[in-house]
């Protein structure tokens, strides 16, 4: 089944799988409005997230460098910091 799809407006698609029928009705400004508010939330959250695990990294590195130049060895390092670091 071929459905025309406007590219402007988005839409809001429904199938009845005990009956086949595919309904397809425009969203309203309201519907909209809040589809943009959780995409830009979605951005943010995502932003926030891979801040954290850049800062995360950043503060392994610094340990990790700050511990070599007190004289530890790389195995060392590794034994106080864990293997996933």
């Amino acid at each position: 089944m071929t459905m025309p799809i406007d590219n402007e407006i988005p839409v809001s698609i429904f199938v009845d799988c005990s009956t086949g029928e595919t309904t397809v009705t425009p969203l309203t400004a309201d519907e909209i409005a809040a589809q943009q508010a959780r995409q830009a939330q979605a951005q943010t959250d995502m932003e926030a997230r891979l801040a954290k695990e850049q800062a995360q990294a950043s503060a392994v590195a610094s340990a990790q460098s700050k511990l070599a130049s007190l004289g530890l060895t790389e195995n060392e390092i590794t034994a106080l910091l864990g293997k996933n670091n």
